[in-house]
């Protein structure tokens, strides 16, 4: 199995296809774009299958999430999502995405596999989503939606990150809202992970902040005695349930110790952590000739490295040089 030093056993896989994306979130990547990789380096779709296999019969993998950039800009992804499917033991197959093109891929999508999809949606306001995401496209996001749950790709998370002076006074609506659509909310805070570097603590969105707004309007309380152990959110029941909303503190209120991801890039490289300063090269040693054993030897031995944490309460602590679309949610 992957298993650090510190006992954690990864079973997670997050697998990025493309650094590309066709929206310009302002907290993500400058408006002009960013430099994106060549093709020679992207890993091709078997040698993307051939890694998701080793990780799942020989590393003890039970979950894969599709993510990028935008994966539904993947030629082929749908392909890929059967094949992966078709692994013995199947693993659960997830994928994160803005939405857009959601509306005519969600169906075949789902024939071949798919699980489940998580969306980011970040307003219900047109002008505010275009402000946000530099793009006209809010209509296409809640499309996708709602094909993604026509088809069954349940539950349906929709993912939001809260931004000052733009959209950080909806949380309650959105809630509202997702109640209303079936969906299962789930607010992010903002990450130092965006290309430009200019996330600040100062300026963002904390859990807290989430949480006192939502109670202007709803009741939360606790899901159940469940421990949180590797989820990420805090979920609650909303207004006694079964309705419920997740919160994801990954700055203020941190799952580091239980954490059970490892993380793939586009280019093939091992990431034990969103905000790891180093990564392992798998694609060299598929593209060498290595055999899975080989390579499944250097995964192990990337994450008996991982850290104890990631890093964010050191006052030395240092961005990753790569932004989140280049990393994978």
């Amino acid at each position: 199995m992957l298993v650090d030093t510190y006992g954690r056993v990864a079973t997670d896989l997050r697998v990025s296809l493309t650094d590309r994306c066709n929206l310009r979130c302002t907290y993500c990547m400058p408006e002009e774009g960013l430099q994106w990789l060549g093709k020679p380096e992207l890993l091709t779709d078997e040698e993307i299958v051939r890694l998701v296999g080793i990780a799942v019969t020989r590393l003890g993998v039970t979950e894969v999430r599709f993510t990028g950039g935008e994966p539904l800009l993947r030629r082929g992804l749908v392909d890929l999502v059967r094949r992966c499917a078709a692994l013995a033991p199947r693993p659960r197959l997830s994928l994160t995405t803005n939405g857009i093109g959601l509306a005519r891929t969600a169906g075949a999508l789902a024939e071949a596999g798919l699980d489940r999809v998580n969306v980011s949606l970040d307003t219900l306001r047109p002008e505010v989503f275009k402000t946000l995401t530099r793009r006209d496209r809010h209509q296409d996001v809640l499309d996708g939606l709602a094909a993604a749950h026509a088809a069954g790709l349940t539950p349906v998370k929709v993912n939001t990150v809260l931004m000052p002076g733009l959209n950080e006074d909806e949380a309650p609506e959105l809630l509202a809202w997702a109640l209303a659509e079936g969906y299962e909310l789930r607010f992010i805070e903002q990450m130092p992970l965006d290309a430009q570097h200019g996330w600040t603590r100062e300026g963002m969105i904390t859990a807290g902040d989430v949480l006192a707004s939502l109670r202007t309007r709803f009741r939360l309380s606790p899901e159940g005695d469940r421990e949180r152990g590797s989820a990420p959110a805090e979920r609650w029941l909303v207004d006694g349930g079964p309705g419920r909303v997740g919160v994801i503190g990954s700055v203020t209120r941190p799952f580091c110790a239980a954490c059970d991801r490892t993380r793939l890039t586009a280019d093939g490289q091992v990431r034990t952590c969103l905000f790891a300063t180093e990564e392992s090269d798998l694609r060299s040693a598929l593209r060498s000739g290595a055999d899975d054993e080989e390579i499944a030897r250097r995964w192990r031995l990337a994450m008996w490295g991982k850290k104890a944490g990631s890093g964010l309460d050191d006052p030395a602590f240092l961005q990753p040089t790569r932004p989140m679309s280049a990393i994978g949610g």
